[in-house]
């Protein structure tokens, strides 16, 4: 029954964590999921793989939010990068077309 209950394989109240930091840096506009969790064939400690968009995000925002994330002890390696950093085309391709938003910004 708990399964049933997990979207991406983490629990509603990991999910809920992660993006409560993500809202906490106003440069996020949206997070996109990819690799193995964004694809179903994620295992057990699998890592989270987030794909960030937003203006005027840059390395040093990305290094705070990785730090706020491993502030949270989950017991999950998660990989962030941001969108406009991405060079590799298959990678950009892979997050185009497997590719659950994960958190995105309420526009006020």
């Amino acid at each position: 029954m708990e399964s049933e209950t997990l979207k991406f394989g983490l629990k509603p109240e990991v999910i809920k964590q992660i993006n409560e930091v993500f809202a906490s840096f106003p440069e996020v506009g949206q997070v996109i999921l990819y690799g193995s969790r964004a694809k179903g064939t994620f295992r057990r400690g699998s890592d989270i793989d987030l794909c960030l968009e937003g203006d005027n995000l840059s390395l040093p925002t990305l290094l705070k939010i990785d730090t706020a994330l491993d502030d949270l002890l989950l017991p999950y390696k998660i990989d962030l990068s941001i969108r406009d950093h991405i060079d590799n085309i298959e990678l950009l391709s892979h997050i185009e077309r497997a590719a659950p938003r994960f958190y995105r910004r309420n526009k006020e």
